[in-house]
């Protein structure tokens, strides 16, 4: 995902695309790939180097891979492709005896004619799906029922032990639908001293909130769209809600699930609230003060949702590098191999047939990467802790198959030191930065600083922090488990033109080729000096931290460091009385 590209504003047209055709029996074993097209003949040297990385974005942006659809051919190519590299380096199967992990999921549908009833003060009024709110549920029923069910408005809907903010202190709301707000307090206030003002948090990303809701206990949650808050507009959240939606299974993701999650437009909720005697804006000011109480919206919600739905599969590829000193330690880089695939019966939107998403910097280059460094560290690199080259499925469809594979890890996540995500490289050439999307974060900034220092460049966080894009990659369920991840990214500051080339080269591509057709290798134009020196600097932190013993954690007031810090000390009470 490039640093401003609004991927989240292409859910549904990724979702659609992706996972059109996949797999169904989630619980058979991964049948075979189909042969890949030959690359052998292609001489691959043993260190990170350009002509390398421009044939694996090659092979894999090429139209026989046809997008590289979770479930279609071009997954069994992408895949069979991914195995053929990792042996052709010695590299071992990531998981057992094979290098793949089966990620099995569940497609819903929720039925477009769904209304939703509300009655405010004794006050009837009924909902449309689509324009005036949407509904979803992730439970995997076909059906979910809720009658009269008690609203409240619960401020940002955040509990934050770290930051002394619990906007559902006191309250129990078991059986009761939460509404509440997009973001962060104090962003709307553009208070920098409440939470991080402008910048986007963890607790201000809309998938937080419905999680929150359903630790609660709640029924049902609805976030007020506001496009400021949202970084987008209700056109976005509308589509990314219509259609199939993916996900895993509730048994295989830990994390707590509301039986009803939606959005309602700012229109309604501001109505809502009138017609309760309420105002919406008043509430949210004060929802951005120290102390906020909930406040119950005299009125109950009523919904029956019917969904279809189907179990579907994909598959995550992983290769291990043993470590010579410390192999159950481990140190993990990631990518997503999946893109959009194949748009039949579609027109390029330049009124060509080419309907192949080929996605060759989303994400071949990230793919492209972690090939380049495993290969380097197999060749040449003899690391004492293993090193974990996972490429992931699903990323479009909503970071699942890194999800499933953080909830069936094969390296347990407290063995697990680092990871390091590649999504989206630049090609535009060298930067005098390392762009550290979400920088501020963990201690494995501090591992990349010296790093950087030696190649001349500096640390910069991305361009619009307020869009809480560190949450929206493969690394981000590493983090809610605890474990430190590191997003870097490909800087602005070109060495040829400056901060000004760096924002044209980044608008170039989101406007004409992310998640278009037109996301082709195109060796004529690419500039692989500076994707080089990101690698460089990437292999060297796995590198550093493989040969020796620091284990980097979040940064004091972090909201993941609870959870690392405690999987941390479970992990040193059960260790064997000789190695504490």
């Amino acid at each position: 995902m490039p640093r401003s590209s609004p991927k989240i504003l292409l859910l549904t047209l990724a979702a659609t695309a992706a996972l059109a055709a996949c797999k169904p029996d989630a619980q058979a074993p991964a049948p075979a790939p189909t042969a890949a097209p030959a690359a052998s003949v292609f001489a691959f040297k043993d260190a990170i180097d350009a002509a390398d990385f421009g044939e694996h974005v090659r092979v894999l942006a090429s139209d026989a891979f046809e997008g590289r659809g979770p479930g279609t051919p071009g997954e069994d190519k992408t895949v069979a492709y991914l195995q053929a590299q990792f042996e052709r380096m010695g590299l071992k199967p990531g998981n057992g005896d094979s290098y793949f992990q089966t990620v099995p999921m569940i497609e819903t549908t929720a039925d477009e004619a769904t209304t939703m009833s509300i009655d405010v003060a004794g006050k009837p009024r009924t909902l449309k799906f689509g324009d005036d709110m949407v509904i979803g549920t992730r439970t995997g029923r076909p059906e979910v029922k809720i009658e009269n069910s008690e609203m409240i408005f619960v401020g940002y809907g955040v509990d934050a032990p770290e930051r002394q903010w619990n906007d559902y202190a006191g309250l129990d709301v078991k059986g009761k639908t939460v509404v509440m707000l997009v973001n962060d307090p104090g962003f709307h206030a553009n208070d920098p001293t409440l939470f991080d003002g402008k910048r986007m948090t963890y607790y201000g990303r809309w998938t937080y909130k419905f999680e929150e809701a359903g630790r609660k206990g709640a029924a049902a949650a609805l976030i007020v769209h506001d496009t400021e808050g949202a970084s987008y507009g209700w056109d976005v959240v509308k589509n990314s809600w219509t259609g199939a939606q993916y996900d895993l299974r509730a048994a295989d993701d830990p994390a707590p699930r509301v039986p009803l999650q939606g959005w309602i437009t700012g229109e309604q909720a501001k109505t809502l609230f009138a017609d309760a005697g309420l105002d919406l804006d008043a509430l949210r000011a004060a929802a951005n003060k120290p102390g906020f109480k909930p406040v119950p919206l005299k009125s109950t919600m009523s919904v029956t949702l019917k969904s279809a739905t189907a179990e579907k599969s994909s598959r995550n590829v992983l290769a291990l590098l043993p470590g010579t000193e410390k192999p159950d330690e481990a140190i993990v880089y990631m990518a997503h191999w999946d893109h959009l695939g194949k748009h039949v019966g579609e027109k390029n939107p330049d009124g060509s047939d080419d309907v192949i998403y080929n996605g060759a910097v989303d994400n071949g280059t990230g793919v492209a990467g972690i090939l380049e460094i495993a290969e380097q560290f197999a060749k040449i690199g003899k690391p004492k802790r293993s090193v974990l080259f996972a490429a992931v499925t699903l990323e479009e469809s909503g970071l699942l198959g890194s999800k499933y594979y953080v909830a069936h890890p094969t390296v347990p996540l407290e063995n697990t030191v680092a990871v390091v995500n590649l999504d989206a490289l630049s090609v535009a050439g060298r930067a005098r930065d390392i762009t550290v999307v979400g920088k501020g974060n963990s201690e494995l900034d501090d591992v990349l600083k010296p790093i950087a220092d030696k190649q001349g460049r500096t640390l910069g966080e991305e361009s619009n922090p307020a869009g809480g894009y560190y949450f929206r990659s493969d690394h981000f369920n590493f983090a809610k488990a605890g474990v430190p991840a590191l997003y870097p990214d490909s800087g602005d500051d070109l060495i040829d033109g400056g901060t000004a080339a760096g924002d044209a080269a980044g608008k170039d591509y989101n406007e004409k080729r992310y998640h278009k057709p037109d996301d082709e290798y195109d060796p004529a134009t690419w500039k692989l000096d500076g994707v080089l020196e990101d690698l460089q600097a990437v292999y060297a932190v796995g590198e550093t931290l493989a040969n020796g013993d620091a284990w980097p954690n979040w940064y004091a007031g972090n909201p993941f460091r609870a959870a690392r810090d405690a999987m941390m000390a479970k992990k040193a009470a059960s260790a064997p009385a000789a190695a504490k």
